[in-house]
């Protein structure tokens, strides 16, 4: 399974070519749009438009982005930039780090020297999970506000001290504490199947189940498993339900439509805070149109 983007680039052009159909179910940086290639993660139209719009309204519209250093981290920070640009602010620091940098030291004083109105991390892997306590350490937790757009994938909210991880907010499509009756029932059969102790689940677990549901009522919708026609079905705007709302495939992307929450770490859970019914995949100024032009392989970009 390709969690990471950068090991998705790798096995995306492999699958193409050996005609292997490809559905991926993390959140990411948006933008692929190959006729082979399905999506149910959510995208930066999702996720990131909803953090820094709300960030920008809660505390201020200057924002301070630190990120992973490799193309899940350097795309999201450009998509962070023509955010805070839309929502009339500006980005007055940014910094990129290797998956294996777990010392933040110097970073947190260029931090406190730029004085922005909340930092936005799109920070991967446990190294850079020691950024919290050193952050919070200084004090600077209750300082300056904090967004991620990673936050909670590990199960950081159930495994880090309640002083390091209240208040930060972040933005998907599934939270445990999700207060429908479908969510309800469904983890209760995931629990029923898993047991209780595998921390707190957000996005990713649901959305390999929404990606094998969706392939299922595919071949069901196709009476087939042949490739072209799981595709054409999934074109048709195939539609699941599930523990996260509904989910509907947008033919020109191949990506869908989904109701995304933001929501804040409170003692070892997320509150809820505001939902969105039927957020649009990304597809900056219409670049990506499957339908129209089906033999398109290609990872856009947004221009900043």
């Amino acid at each position: 399974g390709g969690l990471t983007s950068s090991s998705r680039e790798v096995i995306r052009p492999i699958l193409h070519r050996l005609k292997t159909l490809y559905i991926y179910n993390t959140n990411y940086e948006g933008g692929v749009c190959d006729r082979n290639f399905f999506s149910t993660g959510s995208t930066p139209g999702g996720y990131v438009d909803l953090l820094v719009g709300e960030a920008s309204k809660r505390w201020g519209k200057k924002v301070y982005i630190l990120a992973a250093d490799y193309n899940y981290g350097q795309i999201s920070a450009k998509w962070i930039h023509k955010a805070a640009k839309e929502n009339g602010g500006s980005v007055v620091g940014e910094e990129f780090f290797p998956l294996d940098v777990n010392q933040f030291g110097p970073t947190i004083s260029k931090i406190q020297a730029a004085k922005p109105d909340f930092v936005m991390n799109v920070f991967v892997g446990p190294a850079h999970g020691s950024f919290y306590g050193q952050w919070a350490a200084a004090g600077m937790n209750k300082r300056i506000p904090m967004v991620s757009t990673t936050f909670g994938a590990a199960g950081e909210v159930v495994s880090m001290p309640t002083e390091m991880s209240n208040g930060i907010m972040t933005a998907g499509s599934y939270y445990e504490d999700l207060d429908t009756p479908e969510n309800k029932a469904w983890l209760a059969k995931f629990q029923k199947r898993n047991g209780t102790k595998y921390g707190y689940l957000t996005d990713v677990p649901p959305k390999d189940w929404y990606g094998w549901k969706l392939w299922a009522a595919a071949v069901q919708e196709a009476g087939s498993i042949d490739r072209e026609k799981v595709i054409r079905a999934m074109e048709a705007g195939l539609k699941i339900d599930g523990p996260g709302g509904p989910i509907k495939v947008d033919p020109t992307t191949h990506h869908c439509y989904m109701d995304m929450n933001l929501a804040e770490a409170t003692n070892g859970r997320f509150k809820i805070l505001k939902s969105f019914p039927n957020i649009a995949p990304t597809n900056t100024g219409g670049q990506c149109d499957l339908m129209a032009r089906p033999d398109t392989n290609v990872m856009y970009e947004p221009k900043i």
